[in-house]
């Protein structure tokens, strides 16, 4: 059976080595769908595919419809900005 790879990028110097990670370490069994989040337009499939599967941050691989658990970080959130200071009188 087939392994379902899909990379979230925002096409990024950043994003590029996880695509290029990915790549290299997949094998025949390993299907891999690279999904660019740069384009915003109404009814984008992938930006629709990335808010189904959680994604909160970039770049996000999901494997057979799962988010990995190194990508399931919340993202950034107010309580995390407020508790590095932000938003406090210095």
């Amino acid at each position: 059976m087939k392994r379902i790879v899909e990379i979230f990028t925002a096409g990024c110097p950043l994003c590029s080595p996880v695509v290029e990670l990915v790549k290299s370490a997949a094998c025949s069994s390993c299907d891999i769908i690279t999904h660019n989040l740069t384009e915003t337009e109404a009814g984008n499939p992938a930006l629709r595919r990335a808010r189904l599967l959680g994604v909160q941050t970039l770049p996000a691989v999901a494997v057979n419809g799962a988010l990995l658990a190194c990508c399931q970080s919340g993202g950034i959130t107010k309580e995390a900005l407020e508790a590095a200071g932000i938003g406090q009188a210095a």
